[in-house]
């Protein structure tokens, strides 16, 4: 009795195939582990601080009639905050505030307002610094400005406050942008080249001799791309972690969830792939047409810096790329502790990315 064709097992030794020949690629690699390890290697190594920007909120009783608030509201190294409650207090523990910025009236008649800070250990104390500084800095303007014949108008207190907040370090912030950076380089360039190839090369036609069917051809092709990128995503996050401290905040709960963050990432950047293997005419096409995809989102979608550094009106734009929102809920499930439940937001959004791409990927897709 002849034995019955099993697709599952056809398109498991595709995949088995295509693994080996991934591993056996240097480019493969390099750009989806060395490069983006040289990274880290790079950012880890310049220190162990870091804030991205001065960040403050204003105490919910604090005085805001004061010309002092008037200044510090129109200087463009502070950013104001406006937040209350747990919510602040939150922010606060998490470093994503420097300071809580308290301006009462004083008793003492030669400085009618006096200014406290309260931080927390998540914040580089330089930040705190150059915070009092600039603080400082607007003090005398006002002085020489409306206030000449007043010694001065207010006083810093030069003692911070500080509450417990965990460490903060260059690492959180860069290794996200980095794992981002591998998963959509692999998924888009990686699938675009893959599947260009066997089109060219007629092993997708050749394939056609056999029972398997198509679907589970291009099932066996993606299985493979899938378990090389998250066997890369685990090097990248062992070696944060265990190098260079790489905060995971409930340990394995925290790797779990990065998982699967990472692996439903992957499969929205592949459709990208399918899309560029299907449109590009050549195989020196696939560049310029993959460079469209992942240039943008590699410098604006928060990689390297805080997309709050950008201009205003280019801050929306950065908003929209499925990069970012990748990036944003992996820094709060490895450093704030969120499930990945709590990422509804990101989740929503790269799942509307997930079916607008693969209704372009179906209708663009060939075969031959």
């Amino acid at each position: 009795m002849q034995k019955k064709y099993s697709q599952l097992t056809a398109m498991l030794a595709i995949s088995k195939a295509s693994l080996r020949a991934i591993f056996r690629s240097p480019s493969a690699v390099v750009f989806s582990i060395a490069f983006p390890l040289i990274f880290i290697l790079v950012f880890g190594f310049i220190g162990s601080g870091g804030r991205i920007s001065v960040s403050v909120a204003v105490a919910k009783n604090s005085d805001t009639l004061n010309p002092i608030y008037l200044a510090m509201k129109s200087i463009s190294g502070i950013k104001l905050i406006r937040k209350e409650g747990e919510a602040l207090k939150a922010d606060l523990e998490k470093g994503r505030i420097t300071a809580l910025i308290d301006i009462q009236k004083s008793i003492n008649p030669q400085s009618p307002y006096e200014i406290k800070l309260t931080s927390s250990d998540a914040v580089n104390p330089q930040n705190v610094q150059v915070l009092q500084s600039i603080l400082n800095a607007v003090i005398g303007g006002i002085n020489q400005q409306q206030f000449p014949g007043t010694p001065t108008i207010a006083v810093v207190n030069k003692i911070v406050t500080q509450i417990p907040g965990r460490v903060y370090r260059t690492i959180d912030f860069i290794l996200p942008g980095q794992l981002g950076f591998s998963l959509l380089s692999a998924g888009v360039f990686g699938v675009a080249f893959l599947f260009f190839n066997l089109r060219q090369q007629l092993v997708l036609k050749r394939f056609y001799a056999t029972p398997i069917k198509r679907s589970y051809i291009v099932l066996g092709e993606t299985l493979s791309r899938v378990i090389f990128q998250m066997i890369t995503a685990v090097v990248i996050i062992v070696v944060g972690h265990y190098v260079f401290n790489f905060t995971l905040v409930h340990g394995f709960s925290t790797f779990a969830d990065i998982m699967i963050l990472s692996f439903i990432a992957l499969i929205l950047f592949m459709g990208f792939g399918f899309i560029v293997s299907s449109l590009a005419k050549s195989e020196s096409a696939i560049p310029p047409f993959a460079n469209l995809i992942t240039l943008p989102q590699f410098l604006l979608a928060g990689t390297f810096f805080s997309i709050d550094n950008f201009p205003t009106w280019l801050q929306p734009i950065s908003r929209i790329l499925p990069l970012t929102h990748f990036n944003n809920a992996m820094r709060s499930i490895a450093f704030e502790g969120a499930a990945l439940v709590d990422c509804t937001k990101e989740l929503g959004i790269m799942g509307i990315w997930i079916l607008a791409i693969y209704a372009v990927a179906f209708k663009t897709f060939k075969w031959e």
